[in-house]
C-alpha cells in the first residue's frame, strides 16, 4: 500500500494545507494532518475517514469517550487524548473570547460555548455563570451532576458560590442529555426558588440556559424569568 508521503505533493493533506490554507482542507484531509499516522493497512487519511464514518461525523468523534475513540482501528490512548486536549483548547479559546465582553451583548458566543461544552455530556451538568456588575465573566462553575434524569439543586450551595466570587449577577445552565432542550416543570420551579434565594444576597439572575444537542433555550426569552 501506498503511503501518503509518496503521493503528489498536491494531494498531501499537511501539503496542501500549508500550501492552500486550512480551509481548502475537507474534513477527513484536516483530521488526518491532526492524527498523523494511521495504522497498518491504513494511512492516516483512511482512519480519518473511517472515524468520521464509525462517529457519523466530527460532532460524534469530539463528543466521544476515551473508551468509544479505542474502539476504532488505529486509534489508541494517545491519539484519545490528542482529542481530548483540542476539544478543551477550542472551549477555553471560546470561553477567552466572552469573558472580557458584557454576555448580554455577546449571547451567541456565550450560548455558542455552554453548548459545545455541555451538550455531549451524558449525565446532567448544572453550571452557573458568575458576572461582575458590567456582566462580564468572573468564573463558570460546574456545581451539581446527577444521573442521566437530572441533577439535584442546592440554592444555598449557589447562595454561597456568589458570595465567594462577589458576583453581582448569574446566568444559570444545564444539559438535557436526552439532546431536548425544552425546559422542563423542575427546570422552572428550581430557577424560581434560585432567583428568590440570590434576590436576598442582591444577585440577578439574568437567564436560565438549557443546552439541548442542536439548540439552547433561554428563560429570558420564553419570558419565564
Amino acid at each position: 500500500m501506498m503511503t501518503i508521503s509518496s503521493w503528489p505533493k498536491s494531494e498531501r493533506p499537511r501539503e496542501k494545507l500549508r500550501e492552500h490554507g486550512a480551509s481548502t482542507l475537507s474534513d477527513a484531509e484536516l483530521l488526518a494532518v491532526f492524527l498523523q499516522t494511521g495504522c497498518r493497512g491504513k494511512t492516516a487519511l483512511d482512519l480519518a475517514r473511517d472515524m468520521i464514518r464509525q462517529f457519523e461525523g466530527l460532532v460524534g468523534i469530539l463528543g466521544a469517550t476515551e473508551e468509544d475513540l479505542c474502539s476504532c482501528q488505529g486509534v489508541g490512548k494517545e491519539k484519545a487524548a490528542r482529542f481530548a486536549a483540542m476539544k478543551e483548547l477550542a472551549q477555553r479559546h471560546m470561553l477567552e473570547q466572552i469573558k472580557s465582553k458584557d454576555v448580554l451583548n455577546s449571547s451567541k458566543a456565550t450560548r455558542d460555548y455552554l453548548r459545545a461544552k455541555f451538550r455531549d455530556c451524558r449525565s446532567e451538568v448544572f453550571s452557573c455563570l458568575f458576572l461582575n456588575s458590567q456582566h462580564h465573566v468572573v468564573k463558570l462553575e460546574e456545581l451539581f451532576q446527577g444521573t442521566i434524569d437530572g441533577a439535584a439543586v442546592y440554592p444555598r450551595e449557589v447562595v454561597r458560590r456568589c458570595l465567594y466570587h462577589n458576583a453581582a449577577a448569574v446566568i444559570l445552565a444545564h444539559n438535557h442529555p436526552s439532546g431536548v432542550a425544552e425546559p422542563s416543570q423542575a427546570d422552572i420551579a428550581i430557577t424560581k426558588k434560585l432567583k428568590t434565594a440570590l434576590a436576598t444576597i442582591e444577585v440577578r439572575v439574568l437567564d436560565h440556559l438549557v443546552i439541548g444537542n442542536s439548540m439552547v433555550v433561554s428563560f429570558a426569552e420564553r419570558g419565564l424569568i
